[in-house]
């Protein structure tokens, strides 16, 4: 087992130190460039069009509505991210971290329109909804159906095997602390539960997700906003804090800002998974007139993940200063809580987190649901697949904490590597499906809508459209 550790640190030190960063950062801000900062000008429109829900096709086929995808996507991004990978981005790379998650946030909404985009425009009429992802638009948009096989594998792996057990690791470990659970007994409920939900397919995943998402969501920020009008005069000493241990001299001799970079980075990823190539997943089920509304509503789950609730959790931790390194994880927020609002604030982060990493478990399998679905057609497969999930949510009670981070870090750099090149490749489609929803919004049309014959270039690649 130590030795795993070692050779996962090894890749991911290759991966976090020069490439990956490199990659995020510059598709970010080209995408920020090439859309004008569309997910700073279309702020109101991202909001305008959540409210918006499907009716039945003309087929009369169940669809999923865009608030059910944006609540699917939003629960995969909600979870251990939020209360303990930021937690851990501060104790590894400093109060700074929050910072640079902040700066992958803001401009990595860019590249989630993108990719959301063209998961739309690539879609495809599945049994009972439209399915399509990154794997569908490498296949049909790039012509390489070997790239969408290889991002169909790293998916269902990173997903439903590797986040999964960080996620159940988590909640075992914050049910532990709080009601002194045993981690054996909380992993096989855990694993029964997710079991009974996942084999319901995407239409029982999308009506739990928008059932608990927005309790879970609106209740912690509650909480975290309580707190910080409880400590308003100490809020501008946080954000100093912050902002100097992002660019301080003291750091930068120290060698600790370029550890708040990566940790920024690499949490911040794992939390709002802008660019990774997960939610285009779900957006692409979504039943709506025009491509852009789901791009538009899943660069709107990225402020909502990032700059919203990790930034409520990061705020909760620094009010106590800087932390100390002996906690870690979910335990360093749940402390945090307690000191904050007593022995209930640890309770309270139990349960919170059980919502939040749960709610991420069952969206996390459907990513790897569509993907095995792009792969094969095999009813066995997908039963097979999902019985590994049920095993690796088990796993995760058990593993230590570490060693399942680091496994999530290596996976989900390699899919998003692979994301990154396929967006910047078709991403001038999702520019003329931009300027084609912008036009007609000019032009005084509410609900724009978008057939294959508007945009010439598109109309042998738009199936559903």
């Amino acid at each position: 087992m130590e030795t795993l550790y070692q050779w996962l640190g090894t890749v991911n030190d290759l991966l976090w130190s020069y490439l990956l960063v490199a990659a995020l950062l510059g598709c970010a801000l080209w995408f920020t460039f090439a859309t004008r900062g569309v997910q700073f000008r279309m702020l109101g429109e991202m909001l305008r069009v959540l409210g918006e829900s499907a009716g039945s096709g003309p087929r009369g086929e169940r669809h999923v509505s865009s608030f059910q995808a944006f609540a699917v996507s939003l629960a995969s991004r909600v979870g251990t991210g939020n209360l303990a990978g930021v937690a851990t981005a501060i104790v590894v790379g400093g109060p700074g971290a929050v910072f640079w998650m902040w700066v992958i946030a803001l401009l990595g909404a860019s590249s989630a329109f993108i990719e959301s985009t063209l998961a739309q425009l690539y879609k495809r009429r599945g049994h009972d909804s439209f399915v399509g992802g990154p794997a569908y638009y490498m296949e049909r948009g790039l012509g390489r159906r070997w790239m969408g096989v290889l991002f169909a594998v790293l998916i269902s792996v990173t997903f439903g095997f590797a986040f999964n057990s960080v996620q159940s690791n988590t909640i075992c470990a914050a049910w532990e602390g709080a009601f002194g659970v045993d981690h054996r007994w909380m992993g096989v409920g855990l694993t029964v539960l997710t079991l009974g939900v996942i084999f319901g397919g995407i239409h029982r995943i999308a009506r739990v997700s928008s059932l608990v998402v927005p309790v879970m969501a609106l209740g912690y920020i509650a909480l975290a906003l309580g707190i910080v009008l409880f400590n308003l005069g100490r809020l501008p000493e946080v954000l100093e804090l912050i902002v100097a241990n992002a660019f301080g001299w003291e750091q930068a001799f120290g060698g600790t800002v370029g550890a708040a970079l990566m940790q920024g980075i690499k949490r911040g990823l794992f939390s709002n998974e802008a660019g990774m190539g997960s939610a285009p997943n779900v957006a692409a089920t979504a039943h709506v007139s025009h491509p852009v509304k789901q791009g538009l509503i899943q660069a709107l789950g990225v402020f909502t993940d990032t700059l919203l609730i990790c930034t409520c959790t990061a705020f909760i931790i620094l009010f106590g200063g800087v932390p100390d390194a002996s906690l870690n994880g979910i335990q360093l927020t749940q402390a945090a809580l307690v000191s904050e609002v007593g022995p209930l604030g640890g309770l309270f982060v139990a349960v919170a987190i059980f919502l939040f990493a749960f709610s991420s478990i069952i969206g996390n399998y459907y990513y790897g649901e569509a993907n095995i679905r792009f792969i094969t057609r095999r009813r066995g497969v997908l039963t097979a697949y999902r019985l590994l999930v049920g095993g690796m949510v088990l796993f995760g009670s058990f593993a230590a904490l570490d060693l399942a981070w680091s496994l999530a870090d290596v996976t989900m750099a390699l899919m998003t590597l692979c994301n990154l090149v396929a967006i910047v490749l078709l991403g001038r489609q999702a520019l003329w499906l931009l300027a084609d929803y912008r036009a007609q919004r000019r032009q005084g049309v509410k609900n724009p809508v978008f057939t294959k014959d508007r945009i010439p270039a598109l109309r042998d690649k738009a199936e559903c459209w």
